[in-house]
């Protein structure tokens, strides 16, 4: 057969390195190098405006006020009546900055008591009102089961 003598001829092993592919590996790789390096240190000159100002640093206070199971508001850690509570809520927002009002409302209170007091900030003007919860895993959960 004519064929098997073309795949007999030589059983060597090369043993030499094709240097021609990464002859062409390396030149592609410089040429890219060649031209994305001067795209890469190019800046456009600027002569930004300066600006002389310090950060804002008032922090505005924080009222906590705290509804218990029976209705009673305590401003911090002090009863007040709702006369008072209103006083007290017109003067905070006559401050500038205004502060922050943080609710807690016992888990047993009267949904309508809590919404009293949210009443009671919205017409004083305070703009700023949130509402203090613990988390679930933080000793909140005993009653949840």
């Amino acid at each position: 057969m004519a064929l098997d003598n073309q795949f007999e001829d030589d059983e060597e092993v090369m043993s030499e390195i094709n240097m021609t592919p990464l002859v062409d590996v390396m030149l592609v790789l410089l040429i890219i190098f060649i031209i994305t390096v001067p795209v890469l240190t190019q800046s456009v000159k600027l002569d930004l405006p300066r600006a002389e100002s310090s950060p804002a640093d008032i922090k505005p206070d924080t009222i906590t006020l705290s509804v218990t199971a029976d209705g009673q508001v305590h401003w911090g850690e002090t009863p007040v009546s709702e006369e008072e509570l209103l006083t007290r809520l017109a003067e905070a927002a006559a401050q500038d900055p205004q502060p922050d009002v943080h609710i807690r409302g016992a888990r047993t209170a009267n949904y309508e008591s809590v919404l009293k007091v949210m009443a009671a900030a919205q017409r004083a003007g305070l703009q700023r009102l949130g509402f203090v919860t613990d988390p679930v895993g933080a000793g909140g959960a005993e009653g949840a089961q």
